[in-house]
């Protein structure tokens, strides 16, 4: 048994999808797995917040970790805590009324560095899911804010800043950047920078396949034979 936090923005909130997201996604197979399997069991928590930045979820990162952290009363033993971090392309939108982007690249390699120093403090399992491409003919600049651009080079230069801390941290990364290249992308985007369902579906495949393979969860024969259909 153990808990699966999922830290974000609206990616991970769900904004667009009609299951709810991703992360919600994930959730739910979980929910069917520990069904069908009572000696298998994960829950999941989508601790997504639309608009939040690096910083933004730096703040509230330990308090929301210390919040959903179980503990036995009788014996003291707590349940693992898998982490799950995906942040970074709010963190690249640039505004123009200042100039500038919402986060600087070295501002928030720090403030992936420090969120990495948190999440190890309670977790030994700890994955970073990188960002998506996004669509510049929606972008640039966005339907919802004329003031707001993003475009795929400033995302890339976090998702390559994001890749690197990982590494020197010795953290799981999915490059989600990269997946999508693979992908016939702008057709899994609902507005240039959101996923539609079909895009939250897709990240939550690559998720799920990705902790299985590496051991993130628990494997057992059900789920092997989820993932071998899969793919």
């Amino acid at each position: 048994m153990a808990r699966i936090l999922v830290f974000g923005d609206s990616i991970v909130f769900g904004n667009w999808d009609e299951q709810g997201g991703w992360a919600n996604r994930l959730k739910s197979f979980y929910i069917k797995e520990s069904l069908n399997n009572s000696d298998y069991y994960y829950m999941v928590y989508n601790i997504g917040v639309s608009g939040d930045t690096s910083k933004d979820l730096l703040k509230r990162f330990e308090y929301e970790v210390q919040h959903r952290i179980w503990e036995r009363e009788d014996t003291g033993e707590k349940e693992e805590i898998i982490i799950i971090i995906s942040i970074g392309k709010n963190d690249a939108a640039f505004v123009k009324s200042r100039n500038s982007f919402n986060t600087s690249l070295n501002d928030f390699t720090e403030n992936l560095k420090q969120l990495l120093i948190i999440a190890k403090k309670y977790s030994v399992k700890i994955v970073f899911v990188g960002p998506t491409l996004i669509d510049e003919t929606r972008t640039t600049p966005t339907g919802w804010d004329s003031n707001i651009e993003y475009r795929n080079r400033d995302v890339e230069k976090n998702n390559k800043a994001i890749k690197l801390v990982c590494k020197e941290k010795n953290i799981y990364f999915i490059n989600m950047f990269e997946e999508f290249k693979r992908l016939d992308y702008k057709k899994l985007l609902k507005d240039g920078v959101h996923p539609n369902s079909a895009g939250h579906k897709k990240i939550f495949e690559i998720v799920r396949d990705y902790l299985l393979k590496k051991g993130v969860v628990e494997k057992n024969k059900r789920l092997q034979s989820v993932n071998d259909k899969a793919n």
